[in-house]
This record gives structure tokens, sequence and C-alpha cells, in this order.
């Protein structure tokens, strides 16, 4: 079943609540874009297209440093948007964006885009609080770096992208763009995440999922307030 412009923007946070008009307005205007795994979206420093919704599949977000060092900046996944704040500031692409999946995309192109966004009180409030997240989303980064050690950040990660109670999380592909993003190695990566099963905090479900047994004491290592595993 394919997704529409209208369909996926139901599924995104950012847009779902949104009048009705609204996002018809921005259903109006999107076009589909289709990426294989592997295929890049954009390179930074690239004029920015527009505004990107995930409708299926993963996208990367990454950075490469001048010597080809990467560092994950954001995985994006359905319902999550990503070159919104290019957009909206109005400058290049500051990072790379790569399908990890085959991936399904909502573009908002940045012409008309800017157009709607001019007209709409209601949209400028949505890319506000876009801009927010990312503020947030930015500080927590630096917030590991400094403050957590590798076990913390793992289970701070966990905790974000466990949906809902189920505590089930499902991971990408390639879990060395997971180390990357937590600015770990994939040697350290797999290493803490061994130590996180064999204390009964998580589980290995099978097909890169991973099933939170006690959040109350993953949300304790997260903090750092829990005896070094």
């Amino acid at each position: 079943m394919q997704s529409t412009a209208a369909d996926i923007l139901d599924r995104c946070p950012l847009f779902a609540s949104m009048s009705p008009e609204g996002r018809q307005r921005l259903a109006s205007i999107a076009v589909i874009r289709k990426f294989r795994k592997g295929q890049l979206v954009f390179h930074q420093e690239e004029a920015c297209p527009g505004v990107f919704v995930v409708g299926t599949g993963l996208v990367r977000i990454f950075k490469t440093s001048a010597a080809g060092k990467e560092h994950v900046l954001h995985i994006v996944g359905p319902g999550g948007t990503f070159a919104e704040v290019a957009a909206v500031g109005g400058f290049n692409c500051p990072a790379n964006a790569e399908a990890v999946a085959p991936t399904t995309c909502m573009l908002l192109p940045l012409d008309l885009f800017e157009e709607v966004l001019a007209s709409d009180h209601e949209l400028c409030l949505k890319m506000l609080k876009g801009v927010a997240f990312w503020v947030r989303h930015l500080v927590g980064l630096m917030e590991d770096v400094v403050l957590r050690d590798a076990a913390g950040r793992i289970a701070r990660y966990l905790l974000e992208v466990a949906p809902g109670t189920d505590g089930t999380v499902e991971l990408p592909a390639l879990k060395r763009h997971v180390a990357s993003h937590l600015n770990l190695t994939s040697e350290t990566f797999s290493r803490t995440f061994r130590r996180l099963v064999a204390a009964g905090l998580i589980a290995d479900a099978g097909a890169n999922r991973i099933r939170l047994l006690n959040r109350d004491t993953l949300g304790l290592v997260a903090e750092g307030s829990f005896p070094r595993l």
C-alpha cells in the first residue's frame, strides 16, 4: 500500500495536530520521494530542498569531517522530520541525509513551503516547535558526551526511542550508526550492550529488536545514579 502525503502528515507528530485545512494545504504542495537503501537524500552544504517527513523506512543524518570521519546526529524513522531547521533558517543543509533502508519520504519543496509559512501562523508555531526539539536534541548530545558514560548513553537512547509502554525498540540494521550517534566505538557499544543484557535490564528479542525489561533501573543508569555495570 502506497503512502500519500495526507497519510504521512497524519502520522507526523509535528503536523498531526494542525487543522484539517492546514494539513490539506501542506498536502497540496507535497511531493512523494522514494529512496533505495544507501541512497543519499542530500549532501551537507547543498542548498536545502525543503522539509522532509519520513513515511516508511529510516534516514540517518550525519556529519562528515574533512578527513572523512562520520558522526551520526540523528536517526529518523516514520513520522519524523528532517531539514526543517535549514528550511526555516534559510541556510544550506548542515549535514548529510542517507536512507539506511528502502524509504519513502514526503517533501515540502522549499519555495512553496516558504509561501505557506509566510501566511500561516499555525504552521509557524509548529516549525518553532520543531526547532525547539532540535535545540533540546543537541543539548542532549552534549550532555551525553560530557556527563554520561557508555552505559548511560545507551540507556538514555533506549528509553527515548522505546514506543509507549510495550518496551520494545527496533534498532537500525547497522548498530554502528547508533554507536556513532552516541559517540561510541562499535566495540564499546557492543561490550556495554552485553553488560546491560547480563544485568537483566534489556533482552535481545531478535531481528534487531530490543526489549526493555526494567525501565526504572535503566533510568537510573541513564542518570548515573546506578552502580557501575
